[in-house]
């Protein structure tokens, strides 16, 4: 017979607001909670992975946008900063970055010379086709932690929950 498992932090806290607040359920903090410390748990493996290429999150970010848009492997400043999630003025210090380190280019567009385009350069092309092999195999180890049925799973309820989050 298997033991019960050991009661993580999360658990914890649950049962310290249950005595502390005894008129509040703290359940959804099973559920959130744990949600939040994988994700941070995640954050860390994945920029870890990051940093051997000498690559922050978001330049690997980047690098990963332009290279996914297939050949040239460019895009205009504005669509990148929507393609990855940050502003503008954060897109401009990781382009920034990126451009003194040769891994990407900037120039102005044909049609209008006040839009920015950003291009990889081969050199950027080599490093995250390396960093990228890199990252997709520490994730596939990270989902073997689990399991191949609860990845899917897991997945299946991941993608509702966010289509249910998104419609707002």
């Amino acid at each position: 017979m298997d033991a019960a498992p050991r009661p993580d932090r999360v658990a914890e806290l649950q049962s310290e607001w249950r005595r502390e607040r005894p008129d509040l359920d703290p359940s959804p903090q099973g559920v959130i909670g744990r949600m939040h410390r994988v994700a941070l748990e995640l954050t860390d493996r994945l920029v870890a992975v990051y940093s051997e290429f000498d690559l922050s999150e978001g330049e690997f970010d980047v690098l990963a946008t332009l290279r996914r848009t297939g050949a040239p492997y460019e895009r205009a400043a504005g669509e990148l900063a929507d393609h990855t999630l940050v502003t503008t003025g954060g897109l401009t210090k990781r382009v920034d970055r990126l451009e003194a380190r040769g891994l990407v280019e900037r120039r102005a567009e044909a049609s209008d010379a006040r839009r920015r385009i950003v291009r990889l350069t081969p050199a950027g092309r080599d490093l995250i086709d390396r960093a990228f092999t890199a990252h997709i195999a520490n994730e596939h180890r990270l989902l073997a932690e689990i399991g191949a049925q609860d990845a899917r799973d897991l997945e299946a309820i991941l993608t509702r929950w966010l289509g249910v989050l998104d419609e707002r």
